[in-house]
Formats: C-alpha cells, structure tokens, sequence
C-alpha cells in the first residue's frame, strides 16, 4: 500500500486555507516529500504525520513556494533527535541554495545529502521506490517526478521444489538475488512469475504541457498537476507565465491514460476551483480540484 497526501494545493503565496503545493508518500517505512515551501509543517502537522522518518526530499525547483520552508523543516527534523542521513534531490545548483537557506540552520545532528539532477532525465532508487525526474517547461529550470513501485512476479513452491532448490534459498531469490552453491546456479528467473502491476504518482507544478509530462505519467495510478487557471479566458496569462490551465492539464491526463487526476498550485486569484469541473471533466472525467490534506491509500491490483 502507497499513501499519499497532498499537504497543500496553493501557489506563489500561502493562503488562511489552502497551504502551499506539497506532496507525501510513504512506502513499507519509507517517505518523500516533494516540495517544501512556506506553511508545509503546518500542513504535515494537520495530517499527523511526522518530518522525522522521511528519507527523501524533492525538489521542482527553486522558487520560494516550493523550498522556503526548508530550514525550518530540517531544524523541526533535528529537535526531533533525528540522527539519520537525509538525501536531497533537485536541479543543478540545490547544493549551492540548500546551503544558503542553512545560514539559519547551520547545526543539525544528522548529514545532508545533495544529489542534483545532471540529465533531463533520471532515475534514483531508495527503499521500495524508484524516483524518476523528467524536465519540463517553466521560466527556470524545473523538474516533476513519478514515484514508482515495481513489482516482481508470484514465487513458484512448486516450481522451486521441482528445482530441488533448498529452502533456504528462496527467500533471497524472491529478493532478486542470484545464487551460487555446490556447484549449482539458482537465479531469481527459475522460480518467479512474470512480474505484476505496480504503483504509479506523477506530479508535475510550474510547467507548460509537455510531451515529456505526458510520456511520464502514462498508465499513472494517479496524476497530480498543476492547474494554476480554471477561468478559460486566462489562458493567455498561463502561456505569459510559463503555467498551466485546468483544461489543458485534463488533456494530458487523457492522453497519458492515467486512472485518475488531481489539480493543485491554485493561483491566489482562483478561490473555488470547483466551479470549474464540469468543463474540465467533458475532457477527462476523473478528475479532481484537490483541497489540502486530500488523500489515498493506493492498493495493488490483487489487494483492493
């Protein structure tokens, strides 16, 4: 099971009831966290998760409503006696801003690691997820992520018993380890099926549409894009802006076949997105003008 929440859905500036644009996934122990501006504890704190155990944090990129709320963040993470590496991933250049943004938190008990992204895309594996970064198009470098869970085929007793492999081998085949022993070889291919569906979030902010966006979230569980305009006639000042509209966030959904789609990184201007849906749903029905703390706990095929 995947959870993710979305901790705050606004853009440029937090607002009394919607916090800036923030995501959370945790994983079999592990958590991300894409994105930390202003207000993003305040969000994780009406959510009653915790900073402490996250093992990664993302970056888009390095405008203030997506990394101000760091210092804070790492200073919360070490008052909580955090002792724990902690791996930072953004753009070229995240060593230099993470380190300016440490001027008031320069001692914390725990190291940090920067790791920038080099190619327009890439790919890092921590834990049970794999991070895949792709670039897309605003007015500075900027990047979105999938966060992805493979999953290996069903382990076959019979097949494994048929094999005479010993019992004790197969818990480290199951793990894709490969084995040698008394003059045999035992590989993960001997005794697993074909590999089964996994899970799938992309989440994109601060772009136009791509056809990178588009390749990226194809067959997403779930796909969480910005839609800083729902007004049809500000889709000029989108283009100006380097930002996106509802509707043309709803024609990536339906071309990348995702299952379903949340809309996030309001303008300050756009008080009730939800008037807008109807139109955006004629385009791609499962669509959703997502609130801060919206959130799903996402099953594989064979649990839900």
């Amino acid at each position: 099971m995947l959870d993710i929440c979305l901790l705050g859905t606004g853009g440029m500036m937090p607002l009394p009831r919607r916090w800036l644009t923030s995501l959370m996934a945790r994983y079999n122990g592990k958590s991300i966290l894409i994105d930390c501006g202003e207000g993003t504890q305040i969000a994780m704190k009406e959510k009653g998760w915790s900073p402490k155990p996250i093992d990664v944090i993302c970056f888009t990129h390095f405008h203030a409503d997506h990394i101000s709320g760091l210092p804070g963040m790492l200073l919360t993470m070490g008052n909580a006696e955090r002792t724990e590496p902690l791996l930072l991933i953004g753009p070229k250049g995240l060593t230099r801003v993470v380190n300016s943004l440490r001027v008031i938190a320069p001692e914390l008990p725990f190291e940090i690691i920067c790791q920038e992204i080099t190619e327009p895309e890439q790919s890092f594996s921590i834990g049970g997820f794999r991070i895949e970064a792709y670039r897309v198009n605003h007015n500075v470098v900027c990047y979105g992520y999938s966060i992805v869970i493979d999953r290996i085929g069903k382990f076959d007793v019979e097949k494994a018993q048929a094999l005479n492999i010993p019992r004790n081998y197969w818990n480290p085949l199951q793990k894709g380890e490969i084995i040698e022993a008394d003059g045999r070889t035992f590989s993960p291919d001997m005794v697993l099926g074909a590999a089964r569906k996994g899970l799938k979030v992309t989440y994109c902010t601060d772009t136009r549409p791509t056809e990178s966006i588009v390749k990226n979230a194809s067959g997403a569980d779930l796909f969480i894009c910005e839609g800083m305009y729902g007004e049809p006639e500000k889709a000029q000042k989108a283009k100006e802006y380097k930002h996106m509209t509802f509707y043309e966030a709803a024609e990536m959904a339906k071309r990348a076949g995702v299952r379903e789609m949340w809309l996030t990184h309001y303008s300050p201007s756009l008080i009730h997105p939800e008037e807008f849906m109807p139109g955006v749903r004629k385009i791609f029905p499962n669509a959703v003008a997502a609130r801060d703390g919206r959130s799903v706990d996402l099953l594989f095929q064979d649990e839900e």
